[in-house]
């Protein structure tokens, strides 16, 4: 169970920023013991590995700050987030050894696409409410949901690698976040749609009925 906690964790981390839990787990990887990575993905600790994750992490984190353009991105990382999401859940091994199943280490293929599930889901719910947060704020609230939404990956990312049971509260509390902002933006929308009441109707109310 902890070990699937932890993919879990991950995978919704790289679903509001794929290169955060990517370039946490290259590190620690790299310079602890605490993640041992698989044969097959030694790669991602590698040095090109790292400085390129960084490059692309500082990208995301500049771009997804500026209204329109964050939306543009959110299309963009539409096929990247859910597989860092899978991929993270390979990295860490939660596949094969959740639960000390069996029947899980003989299908390896299940844990990573839970991964590409959650991560797709996360970035679901994130693409949806941005074009709202944009509009609705003009602009000024997307720094600041983007930055919480930043924190809230590294918050994740963290809590796989240390304290795996807390990603429960954690996949919780970005539930609850990211469904009170698609109803605001459901809220907005409606609120364009509604024709305002211009002079001319105050000036001639509708007539009564005898």
């Amino acid at each position: 169970m902890i070990e699937l906690l932890t993919g879990m964790g991950l995978s919704a981390a790289a679903g509001l920023n794929a290169y955060v839990p990517f370039l946490l787990v290259a590190l620690i990887a790299r310079f602890t013991d605490i993640v041992t990575l698989p044969s097959g993905l030694a790669w991602i600790e590698s040095s090109w590995a790292i400085g390129i994750g960084a490059v692309l992490l500082l990208t995301e984190v500049v771009l997804d700050k500026i209204a329109v353009v964050d939306t543009i991105n959110d299309t963009v990382q539409t096929l990247i987030r859910p597989s860092m999401g899978g991929l993270m859940v390979a990295a860490t091994s939660a596949a094969q050894q959740a639960d000390q199943s069996s029947w899980m280490g003989d299908h390896p293929w299940l844990g990573v696409a839970v991964g590409v599930v959650v991560s797709g889901l996360v970035h679901a719910g994130k693409a949806t409410a941005r074009p709202a947060v944009d509009a609705g704020t003009l602009g000024l609230g997307t720094p600041v949901v983007s930055t919480a939404e930043d924190t809230a990956s590294v918050g994740l990312s963290l809590a796989a690698l240390f304290a795996p049971v807390l990603v429960i509260v954690g996949l919780v509390v970005l539930a609850v976040a990211l469904i009170r902002l698609v109803v605001l933006m459901r809220r907005w929308r409606r609120r364009r749609r509604r024709p305002a009441a211009g002079p001319e109707s105050l000036s001639h109310p509708p007539p009564l009925r005898e």
